[in-house]
């Protein structure tokens, strides 16, 4: 895996720690808080029943989300090792981590064009009126229409959920990822470009200026060269601010990860001195407890918890492996999960005052205006925001709430990646701010396809399969791995080592047994209700969901390839032998801390932990 285990001291140190613990903080908060937050959360608790759904919504979050959530901090900071490394703890896993650095690889490349759109809207909400606001541009079409009372007429009739893509890796990390069921996947024709109501100017400004959309897969037609400045300009600011790795983003997040809260606070506040925005809100969290009796409505729960959080994805394990070795990441743990979700519930709140709003204007009711995803981001609240008084100013502060947003979460993916890149060739570490000037430019060249006219075709592919199948997977292996093979009692005493305290039996009880069960329910749910991608009324082709589901199955490859190799270098005369012995720890698995070397290595006799000694730290 490199040669990251042969370095000299200082080289090594080199690998460098947060200035501060809340440095840490906030870029943690900033990688779990996504676009998906502020745009999908709201739709989803508005659908499921309102203030009912915080009740499967927390559930999930207690027995799913912060057990995997604290294993990942609690490993990362331990090894002080990348996601790319951690995975000495079984050698015979260690694609795992190949595999997450292979989604991290693709989401890297394709995210950085939400943020470009975010920032094409931030510019055009300089030009007065704004651009999407009415039909008298070059752009606009016979059937343009901008009339409050037929644009919501028009969603209601194409129906509320999300078009072009209705995911959820923009909501994590992070990133988010897809929903795939009937009623959260489903891409319906709220924003295709024809329709027998013709097209509203929201519309036509973003399919026909932003995205400048083609026929279909193949036809590239040319760049767009308002999207590739913006698209340049958005990976020059990712580049300057992740230069000098978490010495950078360390100060960075104190803008980029505050802004977003004050600008939303902002929101709300306005939102509030509306007409309509009560009723907005008691849309948003009216209880509707008889939707607690569908299982859709706790499975959709499980997966916004478990894609909006960032387990599975590699960016929890290697930022907190730049932390103190003691530092308290059980609190921490606690403590980000809560704000971070705590996020997407404020967020919903400042989103439903001005979709109220926007439908007493329009003398209908919420729901016939409301949507989620991007649709909501893109569509319905420009349209709303046009409807203010100072339509211009309110733009402004919605888009850079947006573009601040989805920097952090684009900080943290790049940053484990070029983290990855570093702990395999560590000299790397001597050129960190070249090495992160090559990468941006790499993926801002390879990028480029993203800003033709079929763009958004290769996005909805890349974003619709990259994770579909892996990271449950993933988080299932953990669970399997620190659970059972290595021994949630030997986890439990690293961690002891760390923060003065071994892991709660509760924690330990979710890690083995509970956890893992939901993964696995969850991974069921979202292979047995997929369905094929499409953007507005597009089909695609046999050909293009070959190619998705090659790209579904890109990061599970590594698995059984590692795996082969990682017995073959196993000790032992027999295969039986090598294959029991990958299983164990390898001399590679060792606290930061040097001055506890020894006492994990005499600690593999530990391999055959019985259930008891998992849950209960207590021998049979």
């Amino acid at each position: 895996m490199g040669d990251a285990d042969n370095l000299p001291n200082d080289l090594e140190n080199k690998r460098g720690r947060w200035g501060r613990k809340l440095d840490y903080m906030l870029s943690m908060v900033g990688y779990c808080v996504g676009l998906g937050n502020i745009w999908r959360f709201p739709y989803l608790c508005m659908r499921n029943g309102g203030g009912a759904f915080l009740i499967p919504f927390i559930f999930f979050l207690l027995v799913a989300g912060l057990p995997l959530y604290f294993l990942e901090v609690s490993v990362g900071q331990f090894t002080g090792k990348s996601c790319f490394h951690v995975w000495s703890a079984c050698p015979i896993f260690e694609g795992v981590g190949v595999g997450m650095f292979v989604v991290l690889f693709v989401l890297t490349l394709y995210y950085n064009i939400i943020i470009t759109w975010t920032v094409f809207y931030l510019g055009s909400s300089f030009f007065s009126p704004l651009p999407w606001a009415d039909c008298k541009n070059d752009w606009n079409t016979l059937e343009c229409f901008h009339d409050v009372s037929q644009i919501s007429s028009r969603h209601a009739t194409n129906g509320t959920t999300d078009a072009v893509f209705e995911k959820s890796v923009l909501s994590t990390t992070s990133y988010s990822i897809t929903y795939h069921n009937n009623l959260t996947t489903s891409v319906v024709e709220n924003m295709t470009k024809e329709t027998t109501l013709g097209s509203t100017s929201e519309e036509e400004f973003w399919f026909n200026r932003v995205l400048d959309l083609s026929e279909g897969l193949l036809d590239f037609g040319g760049l767009n060269w308002r999207l590739t400045i913006c698209f340049l300009v958005s990976w020059i600011v990712v580049c300057l601010c992740a230069i000098k790795g978490i010495k950078s983003l360390g100060k960075v997040v104190y803008i980029t990860a505050t802004l977003p809260y004050l600008l939303l606070t902002v929101i709300l506040i306005k939102g509030l001195t509306l007409p309509g925005s009560t009723d907005g809100i008691l849309f948003y969290i009216r209880p509707d407890f008889d939707k607690l009796a569908s299982v859709q409505v706790w499975l959709e729960a499980g997966l916004q918890v478990f894609y909006s959080l960032g387990p599975g994805w590699g960016p929890l394990f290697t930022m907190a492996s730049f932390n103190k070795f003691n530092n308290n990441c059980y609190r921490d743990s606690i403590i980000l999960t809560l704000v971070s979700e705590g996020t997407s519930i404020f967020g919903g709140f400042a989103i439903f005052t001005i979709v109220g709003y926007m439908a007493h204007v329009a003398g209908k009711q919420v729901d016939e205006v409301v949507q989620a995803g991007p649709g909501l981001a893109f569509l319905v609240y420009p349209e709303a925001l046009s409807l203010l008084p100072l339509p211009n100013l309110w733009a402004a502060l919605f888009f850079l709430t947006l573009f601040t947003v989805g920097l952090d979460s684009q900080f943290a993916t790049l940053e484990t990646c070029l983290t990855a890149i570093s702990d395999i060739f560590p000299r790397m570490r001597n050129h960190k701010p070249l090495l992160s000037m090559v990468s941006c430019l790499f993926f801002f060249l390879v990028g480029l396809i993203l800003c033709t006219g079929c763009g958004i075709y290769i996005f909805q592919l890349l974003d619709w399969y990259i994770a579909v199948l892996c990271l449950p997977l993933f988080g299932l292996i953990e669970c399997l791995i620190f659970g059972w093979i290595y021994g949630a009692d030997n986890l439990s005493r690293d961690i002891e080592m760390m923060i003065g305290r071994g892991v709660p039996i509760y924690m330990r009880i979710l890690w083995c047994v509970i956890t893992p069960l939901l993964l696995v329910i969850l991974l069921a749910f979202s292979i047995s209700t997929y369905r094929p991608p499409m953007v507005g009324s597009y089909t695609y082709p046999m050909y293009g969901r070959a190619i998705g589901w090659t790209i579904a199955f890109l990061p599970i490859i590594p698995l059984p390839i590692c795996a082969i190799r990682a017995i073959r270098r196993s000790k032992g005369e027999t295969i039986c032998e090598k294959i029991c012995s990958s299983f164990k720890p390898s001399e590679r698995w060792r606290p930061v801390s040097k001055s506890e070397k020894y006492r994990i290595e005499n600690r593999t006799e530990d391999f055959k932990s019985t259930i008891l000694r998992n849950i209960f730290g207590k021998k049979v």
